[in-house]
């Protein structure tokens, strides 16, 4: 029977070797909830304290909020996994082990440290993570760098995700448990940074070619 604690864990491939492993102990459901619960009060918050500047409109007001949601599940999420490699051992309820533990279940490359995803993960939290906690701040104060920081990092954002899904499935993509966790995790989960940080970078160009060209009429004019 040696060895076989080595496959002792959930994932898929069934091979995969994870020694020490430890399984969860939060459930989905609390696991979930809590991150739910503590995104809807940053994201709150950021509402709040937005609007106490002025002149900022409601559209600003949004992004400041996914800025800042974005930018601390980057560092905090994120930057754990890229610096806790042997998160699968942990032998307490840390909450921060239990989230990789269980989004392995749709991802196995996470748990078994694929290094496409460590690089992506890596650069995501140590870079791309305080930029968005400074586009928080570049809205809020009218910084002329706004819209080409909000561009900057969600390109960077749908880079890393488009890195993420084609490494998956040059490797076979078959890393989930099953298509609930498939679905629900890779796909929808990660959806939302390629939805969201597409429609900032459109919203941006315009906003962009706008200036630009208005810049170009003044010329004109004095000229």
């Amino acid at each position: 029977m040696a060895g076989e604690g080595d496959v002792n864990h959930p994932y898929i491939p069934r091979d995969l070797k994870l020694p020490g492993f430890v399984p969860g102990f939060l459930s989905q459901s609390t696991i979930v909830g809590y991150y739910g619960i503590a995104s809807l009060l940053v994201v709150s918050f950021m509402w709040i304290l937005s609007g106490f500047f002025r002149k900022i409109t409601k559209v600003d007001r949004i992004l400041m909020c996914w800025w800042i949601f974005t930018g601390l599940t980057h560092m905090i999420l994120e930057g754990y996994f890229v610096f806790s490699p042997e998160f699968y051992k942990e032998k307490t309820p840390h909450y921060l082990a239990e989230v990789w533990k269980e989004y392995s279940k749709g991802d196995s490359r996470y748990v078994g440290r694929d290094s496409a995803v460590v690089s992506v993960e890596g650069i995501t939290a140590v870079l791309e993570g305080p930029a968005c906690l400074l586009a928080v701040y570049a809205i809020a104060t009218k910084k002329s760098y706004s819209y080409i920081l909000q561009a900057a990092i969600s390109l960077g954002q749908l880079y890393g995700t488009a890195v993420y899904f084609i490494t998956a499935l040059l490797d076979g993509d078959n890393f989930a448990v099953n298509e609930f966790y498939y679905y629900a995790y890779y796909v929808f989960a990660n959806g939302w940074w390629v939805l969201i940080p597409s429609i900032i970078v459109v919203r941006c160009w315009k906003k962009i070619c706008a200036a630009c060209h208005g810049q170009e009429l003044k010329k004109t004019k004095t000229g």
